[in-house]
């Protein structure tokens, strides 16, 4: 996996295989009640084949800070990023402005963007024709370590 650093961001490039994945039991697992262990069939998974859509374009990001938290975005979670998707109003998007990368939600009024941040210990960022902004790429999934 190649990892690149920037200040805010920690980027990997997947890498894909045609053996990956792990087991896999499709009855679900149950919150209540214990169901009788002789009921599963056991199959392969893989994840990449469930939160990458576009192999290409897809990137993951570690989260680095709290601004994104009312979004269940955390530190160190792991972003993963669609470089191939339309930005849009209220996605949340890995951005890249003035030297530094950060994740936030996209807010477009009239002519106007903003980047939201989902912490009130945070202000939004009104995006000006001064700004070195990049759209880099829409956040589709997080994964987190429980």
């Amino acid at each position: 996996m190649l990892t690149t650093h920037a200040q805010n961001l920690s980027f990997f490039t997947p890498e894909f295989s045609e053996h990956s994945g792990i087991p896999y039991f499709d009855t679900g697992i149950s919150a209540g009640f214990p169901s009788p262990a002789e009921d599963f069939k056991q199959e392969r998974l893989s994840l990449d084949n469930i939160l990458v859509k576009n192999k290409l374009a897809t990137f993951y990001a570690r989260v680095s800070g709290q601004s994104m938290i009312g979004a269940g975005l955390d530190d160190n979670d792991l972003l993963v990023i669609d470089r191939s998707l339309e930005p849009a109003n209220n996605k949340i998007a890995v951005c890249f402005l003035d030297g530094e990368f950060t994740v936030k939600r996209l807010k477009v009024v009239g002519s106007d963007v903003w980047l939201q941040p989902e912490n009130p210990n945070y202000k939004p960022i009104k995006i000006t024709e001064e700004n070195n902004f990049v759209i880099w790429g829409i956040v589709t999934n997080v994964i987190k370590k429980v």
